[in-house]
């Protein structure tokens, strides 16, 4: 099995089409083969090396697909999303250790006022206006040049961030053997290759994206269509011009295709899929049933996370359990006891073990201490999950056993935005929780305690957080409260706040 990203790309045919979009033409595995070699030569004659880190902050779609897959090929990657303000852009940058950052040539946003205050070296990139993905790049560096700093199996390949129970996210190293186990586990999962095409329309500064979209269709030989990103006006005309075999999504996306999808019946009709793929969430039983009927496709819901790369577990093409993850799918899926080390039969917590797992957080030892055991020579991870397999081998989540808010895939840490709530100066106490939504899974919601004689009103907290945060972490729902109720210990407990509150 292929063990870097380099090995995998370089197994197919030098015209094959590769990265697809629209009113572009296609970027073949050679010109992408070709392309590595130039964006190497440039990141090593602005002095970066292969240990180092590259920031990746760029639009949705082919320049960020092929952006992604070399700079990762050189050295490691660090994609950030677009829509960050400054502060963000600041805190990851600085806790990355950033050597350089990848924007858009005339881009002058906040990630690049972050950049500079921080002196890290902005390095332009200048898109093809004629081949999808195709690009140079260009620095001030004038490094000697040098070609044999190979990228090995267990270089880091990827770094991303991941809401955790504190404050402060915690890194995630992933290695090229990582990305090519996944990427191997989720093609052999849907038994995709190189006939078929990905449509994708997942941001790529997410797991999720990067990997099941571009990096599992990439290691077949594949083709992937890249879209600017979602949207559920442009799918369909979307899908018509990539003529795809598949597409993977979020169930918001999911929802928002299936409300459109009476008008449309022609275009799916002229474009039959294959199968349908939905992960980061899980997928309302009614809605997976009312997808299959109108594309006359199964849709593989499949469970993953960043730790493990993504995918640990996928429904089966051929038969598919409503309102299951489905049954492992690469690494060994296990239940555990909650608070000891052992496995367990029945329900408890998820924990996985592979070759596709992080080796660990970085310079987190507790958190590392807290998530991973060993048991006869194997390391597992504990998801934070609470589950359990039926008699089929289905894996069916049955809870969650940490407080991050998962709204409609987006991870967020509910004491990342107390802190920032409580810079406000009228802001005494709050606590942040999830609260059910019918469409996203869960969405965020606040109870806050003000100062005395305050006269702030939620659309005032609303918009204090608006400006310091990105959109997806804003409470949509504050409730301002003389006392936040608390338990038996007298904590502010989060799990169970929207039900003690009575917004259920």
């Amino acid at each position: 099995m292929s063990q870097t990203i380099s090995s995998f790309l370089s197994e197919h045919l030098y015209d094959k089409k590769a990265i697809g979009a629209l009113n572009k033409k296609w970027l073949s595995y050679g010109a992408l083969r070709e392309l590595k070699k130039d964006v190497n030569k440039a990141l090593r004659k602005n002095g970066i090396a292969k240990q180092d880190r590259v920031a990746i902050v760029l639009p949705n779609g082919p320049t960020m697909a092929a952006a992604f897959v070399t700079i990762a090929q050189c050295t490691t990657t660090a994609p950030l999303n677009p829509n960050y303000r400054e502060d963000e852009f600041s805190f990851y940058l600085d806790d990355l250790k950033a050597k350089a950052l990848v924007v858009n040539d005339g881009y002058d946003g906040p990630a690049a006022a972050a950049a500079e205050r921080l002196d890290i070296k902005i390095i332009r990139l200048i898109e093809s206006n004629q081949i999808a993905g195709l690009f140079s790049l260009v620095g001030d560096g004038d490094k000697d040049f040098i070609e044999d700093e190979k990228v090995c199996e267990n270089d880091v390949a990827l770094i991303l961030h991941t809401s955790g129970t504190t404050s402060r996210p915690k890194i995630v190293p992933l290695l090229q053997s990582n990305i090519a186990a996944s990427a191997s586990n989720i093609a052999q999962s849907l038994s995709l290759s190189s006939a078929d095409r990905c449509l994708n329309v997942m941001p790529l500064f997410h797991i999720h994206g990067l990997i099941a979209a571009v990096s599992a269709s990439l290691s077949v030989g594949a083709s992937i269509w890249c879209s600017s990103g979602f949207n559920a006006l442009s799918f369909f005309s979307n899908l018509d011009e990539a003529k795809p075999t598949w597409y993977t999504a979020v169930p918001t996306m999911h929802q928002a295709i299936l409300a459109r999808s009476g008008r449309n019946s022609e275009i799916i009709k002229n474009n039959p899929l294959r199968f349908l793929r939905s992960s980061s969430a899980s997928l309302p039983a009614q809605v997976m049933r009312d997808l299959e009927e109108i594309f006359s496709a199964p849709v593989i819901e499949a469970y993953g996370m960043t730790e493990a790369t993504h995918q640990m577990c996928c429904n089966l093409l051929d038969k598919q359990k409503p309102s299951s993850v489905g049954k492992p799918a690469g690494p060994s899926v296990r239940i555990a006891h909650e608070a000891d080390d052992v496995l367990i039969d029945g329900t408890g917590e998820v924990v996985i073990s592979g070759n596709n797992v992080t080796p660990g957080y970085e310079n987190n030892i507790d958190a590392n201490e807290k998530s991973f055991f060993e048991i006869n020579g194997n390391r597992w991870f504990r998801t934070g999950d609470q589950g359990a397999f039926d008699e089929d081998g289905f894996l069916y989540l049955t809870g969650r056993l940490k407080e991050i808010i998962n709204r409609g895939g987006e991870k967020i840490s509910p004491l990342e935005v107390d802190s920032i709530l409580l810079d406000h100066p009228e802001i005494n106490q709050v606590v942040t929780f999830a609260l059910p939504h019918p469409k996203l899974g869960e969405e965020v919601a606040a109870a806050v305690v003000l100062a005395n004689n305050s006269k702030c009103d939620d659309k005032d907290i609303k918009s204090f957080a608006k400006e310091r945060m990105a959109d997806f972490k804003v409470p949509r729902h504050v409730v301002i409260l003389d006392e936040i109720p608390k338990g038996a210990t007298g904590k502010m407990q989060r799990i169970g706040m929207a039900e003690k509150l009575g917004l259920l």
